[in-house]
């Protein structure tokens, strides 16, 4: 019997996730979070087999909340959902360890299907997303700039186009403020990018930030 958290600033969100929930008999207890503070405390005091983790929490990056829980609760599998189009999150979600991505507004069953796979030992990805990585292997894909980013690249970019200084990603990620400027010049490099109000610009063209 799997034990299920998820972790969503909404409370209407949290409400009918756990309403589609209830209906899998192979889950045995349904927790809420509303931070990435809450979820992180959660997952000390208990054990849980899978978050159901939004992207977008109010304290913190959904990505450095998914990090630290690969970090730190390496059998907690975690299932990322997200306002944000697929195109633009799901592979670099996926590469920070998620073991699935699912868009806000997908069908109930669809979610259903979702966490079964996840808590199966299973990765989930929709047909559209399989039909991108398919088109990538070929050479085909119409990647993103930002899918050529690593994952902890990827995760100094968005706090850069968030506006953050490089100072405080530094305190935030427990890194010398010299390699985060590394991982900036970095990303201008591989982004064909001059300054952060570029990569600002970018995420919110993309719907990376919003």
């Amino acid at each position: 019997m799997a034990r299920v958290l998820i972790a969503d600033d909404h409370a209407v969100v949290r409400a009918g996730l756990k309403q589609f929930l209830v209906e899998d008999r192979a889950i045995s207890a349904i927790g809420e979070a509303a931070t990435g503070r809450e979820t992180l405390e959660r997952l000390r005091a208990e054990p849980w087999d899978l978050v159901i983790l939004d992207i977008g929490m109010p304290d913190r990056s959904g990505i450095d909340i998914l990090q630290q829980i690969r970090a730190l609760h390496d059998r907690t599998r975690v299932l990322v959902l997200s306002g944000y189009p697929e195109r633009q999150y799901a592979l670099n979600v996926l590469r920070a360890g998620a073991s699935g991505f699912i868009e806000k507004g997908t069908a109930p069953e669809e979610l259903l299907r979702a966490v079964k796979a996840v808590l199966q030992g299973r990765r989930y990805v929709s047909a559209t997303l399989a039909e991108q990585l398919v088109g990538e292997l070929d050479g085909n894909g119409d990647k993103p700039l930002h899918s050529r980013l690593s994952e902890r690249e990827f995760q100094v970019f968005c706090k850069l186009a968030a506006g953050r200084a490089v100072s405080q990603i530094a305190a935030e990620l427990c890194l010398s403020v010299k390699t985060v400027s590394t991982y900036r010049s970095r990303i201008l490099q591989k982004m064909n990018f001059e300054t952060n109000a570029d990569l600002t610009s970018y995420a919110l063209r993309n719907q990376l930030i919003n």
